[in-house]
């Protein structure tokens, strides 16, 4: 078995604390590792050891620590993540499409027809995948989701309807006089 790698750290171990508290979780562990190695700096610590101590892969521990000794400590907290991606729709195209979804007269059956319509509308060809995340992820919508009405209902023929139903039904035989159903 091989001796563990010892490496020589500039900095202090309340240096080091300091810039743990003030780090991003994953450059976090990577501080962390760091701590563990000045903390046996003297005998050294093998990469599995300081990996189980810290709860990341040994590879990571290898990766890290060849970072630490070829480019410092700046090279260690510093990373090339610039966070999310930018929408796909802007404020507007959102506006119009949550009032699209929400309104129960829209028509459409589906994504692929939302997809269409996006096309028709913003003229930007989006991925069937993409339509669904963004509609799942801002309006909480569904693939199999009953429309909240018919789209030809006709609201004249719903007022009768409501009017002869079982309830007025039972309403107008009594002030007939009637007992038996029609």
């Amino acid at each position: 078995m091989a001796l563990p790698k010892i490496i020589v750290i500039k900095e202090t171990e309340s240096e080091i604390k300091r810039l743990l508290k003030t780090s991003i979780p994953f450059i976090a562990q990577r501080l962390r590792v760091l701590l563990i190695l000045k903390q046996h700096e003297s005998t050294g610590i093998a990469k599995r050891e300081a990996a189980a101590l810290a709860g990341v892969c040994a590879d990571s521990v290898q990766r890290w620590r060849r970072i630490y000794v070829t480019e410092g400590i700046e090279g260690l907290i510093k990373h090339n993540k610039i966070g999310y991606k930018p929408s796909v729709f802007t404020s507007d195209e959102h506006a119009k499409l949550e009032k699209k979804l929400n309104d129960p007269n829209n028509g459409l059956r589906g994504y692929v027809e939302l997809k269409e319509w996006i096309r028709k509308e913003f003229g930007k060809d989006i991925l069937y995948r993409t339509v669904v995340n963004y509609c799942v992820t801002n309006f909480h919508s569904s693939v199999k989701t009953a429309r909240k009405s018919h789209i030809n209902k006709d609201v004249g023929k719903v007022e009768v309807f409501k009017k002869t139903s079982d309830k007025s039904a039972k309403k107008l035989r009594r002030q007939t006089g009637k007992n038996s159903k029609p």
